[in-house]
């Protein structure tokens, strides 16, 4: 085995070993217990999936419609139930010119192979499915928006915060079940786990499902604008509470699911996902903390060596287009996707992305076991950045 060595945010040096997979099996690290391990085994495949079949229960959960906030009641009671009982909802309008924002998209690498079309489906008549079509037909008007979210509190150390996201809206006339009902369920996952009552964890951990991404990160970009001149403020003073703790690092989630490969010269796409599947874990490069948000990315690709079961990671340096990006100068932040966001999705790895296909239909059992892969890469780095434990 070779030792890797990764600096955290936080300042402390982490020295591990890189376990193997009966090491895992045997809950030993070195000969002595993990006590990470049996926190991230309470993920479950089943459990991952019928949370992202709920989520399709909402169509497309477009922003600005009754199904979209029928989603976000949907997601608190969800995590009320899960015992992360002090929920919150971030408020703001939509649109709104202090939150809303320029392009989010960036230069791309240069891309090979073969290209497929991408783009976001408008037409209704191409969701065959009649009840899906009228579920989604309601359009998207202007005016206030919600996002919900709910916070594991720190035992020893409550001022201080990781947060975990996933936008739970999304468009094309399908379930938005990749985009992202699969990286909202695995939020969710990860949030049921650490609140149970026998999990506690020294620092404070916060599950956030934002809104109006496909906006233009509208709902993240509100909550730093909002949120972020309040960090570790203690309120009032003396009581130990912190409604905004120090952010120690962002992680976002968005397509976790469909890693098929590049499209086929006839422009079609394997129905079989490729042998090469990974999770891939993104920083962006030219940020104004990229030194800090590498060094997360690594850490959570050691945590996928760890604990991930089936798929390993890849660790990219052009985070684009999702919820990270509006922290990306303030604070440590990743993304982790089925596929690099500008080489692959751009380029049309994913021929789902935005459109009617997009149903909890189209997926097999390995599709939904990468998602479940990268929960459990995240609830394995996030248990030991935040100090997880089980109760004794």
């Amino acid at each position: 085995m070779m030792w890797k060595h990764y600096i955290l945010p936080m300042g402390l040096l982490l020295t591990g070993l890189t376990m193997t997979a009966s090491a895992q099996r045997a809950n030993t690290t070195g000969g002595t217990e993990d006590p990470i391990l049996p926190i991230v085994n309470r993920l479950d495949l089943e459990r991952y999936k019928a949370t992202i079949k709920g989520l399709t229960q909402f169509g497309d959960r477009r922003q600005g419609t009754d199904r979209n906030r029928a989603a976000i009641d949907w997601i608190e009671a969800q995590l009320k139930s899960y015992g992360c009982a002090n929920t919150e909802r971030l408020k703001y309008d939509y649109p709104d010119s202090a939150v809303r924002a320029s392009s989010t998209a960036q230069s791309p690498p240069r891309l090979r192979g073969v290209r497929a079309p991408t783009g976001v489906n408008t037409d209704p008549i191409k969701q065959p499915d009649v009840k899906l079509r009228e579920l989604n037909s309601q359009p998207t008007t202007p005016g206030p928006r919600e996002q919900v979210y709910c916070t594991k509190i720190g035992t020893t150390r409550p001022g201080e915060m990781y947060i975990v996201g996933a936008h739970m809206d999304g468009h094309g006339w399908g379930e938005a079940a990749n985009d992202d009902g699969s990286g909202t369920a695995l939020v969710m996952e990860v949030a049921r786990v650490l609140s149970s009552p026998d999990v506690e964890t020294e620092r404070s951990i916060r599950f956030i499902l934002w809104n109006n991404e496909e906006t233009g990160l509208n709902g993240s970009r509100a909550y730093v604008a909002q949120r972020s001149a309040l960090q570790g403020k203690e309120d009032p003073p003396g009581s130990g509470r912190y409604p905004e703790p120090k952010w120690l690092g962002m992680i976002q989630h968005d397509m976790m699911l469909f890693d098929h490969g590049m499209p086929l010269p006839n422009g079609t796409m394997s129905k079989e996902q490729r042998p090469e599947a990974d999770v891939n874990i993104e920083f962006q490069m030219n940020s104004k903390m990229a030194a800090e948000s590498q060094a997360l990315a690594w850490f959570f690709d050691q945590a996928n060596d760890k604990y991930a079961t089936d798929y390993p990671a890849t660790v990219g340096r052009h985070m684009s287009n999702t919820d990270s990006l509006p922290f990306q100068d303030v604070v440590a932040a990743i993304s982790l996707r089925e596929n690099e966001r500008l080489r692959h999705i751009g380029a049309g790895w994913d021929p789902q992305w935005h459109q009617p296909t997009d149903v909890f239909a189209t997926y097999n059992d390995k599709d939904f076991r990468l998602g479940l892969n990268a929960a459990q890469t995240t609830l394995g780095a996030l248990s030991q950045l935040a100090g997880a434990k089980l109760k004794k």
